[in-house]
C-alpha cells in the first residue's frame, strides 16, 4: 500500500530537520557562547555581577578583572570550537567545566539564585537553562563518530 499524504509530509519534514538540526546546534552554539563571552570582554555582560559574587567566594585571589577576561575569551573559544567541524570533543571538554561553574551560583549564592525553596530568580532561571545547553552539546556528541585507532607502521 503506498504512503498516504501525511507520511509524506511527515517523512519529508523529518528527512529536512536531520539535514539542518547539527548545523543549527553547531550555529546555536556559537552564537550564545560567542556573543555572551564577547560581552564579558567589553564589560557590558549582566552576568558580570554575578561572575563577580561567583569569584569572591570561590578564587578571591584573582581579580575581576582578568578572571572575567579569561571567561570571556574560554566562552568564545568554546564557541568557535562547536562552530568548526572536527572541534567538537574540544568544544565539549571546555563546557562541561565551565557548566559545573555556572552552575554553582545555585549552591553557594542562593540569595542570588532563589527567591524561596523551588522559585529561582532571574539569575537563577539563568543559571538553570543551561540544562539546555547541556542538552544540546550531548545531542551533538551522539552524532561524531568514534575516533579511529591510529596503525602503527
Amino acid at each position: 500500500m503506498g504512503k498516504t499524504i501525511f507520511e509524506h509530509f511527515d517523512n519529508t519534514i523529518l528527512k529536512m530537520t536531520r539535514a539542518i538540526a547539527v548545523p543549527l546546534g553547531r550555529v546555536a552554539l556559537f552564537v550564545v557562547f560567542f556573543w555572551f563571552g564577547f560581552l564579558k570582554l567589553l564589560d557590558l555582560s549582566p552576568a558580570n555581577p554575578l561572575v563577580a559574587n561567583l569569584l569572591e567566594e570561590t578564587l578571591p585571589f584573582w581579580s575581576f578583572p582578568s578572571f572575567v577576561v579569561f571567561l570571556g575569551l574560554w566562552e568564545m573559544l568554546i564557541g568557535i570550537a562547536f562552530l568548526i567541524e572536527g572541534w567538537e570533543r574540544l568544544a565539549i571538554a571546555l563546557l562541561l567545566p565551565h557548566m559545573v561553574t555556572t552552575i554553582m551560583p545555585l549552591l553557594l549564592l542562593p540569595e542570588v539564585a532563589w527567591q524561596r525553596m523551588l522559585v529561582p530568580t532571574l539569575e537563577g532561571q539563568y543559571i538553570i537553562k543551561n540544562i539546555v545547553i547541556l542538552a544540546l552539546a550531548l545531542s551533538l556528541a551522539a552524532h561524531l563518530r568514534p575516533l579511529q585507532k591510529r596503525k602503527s607502521v
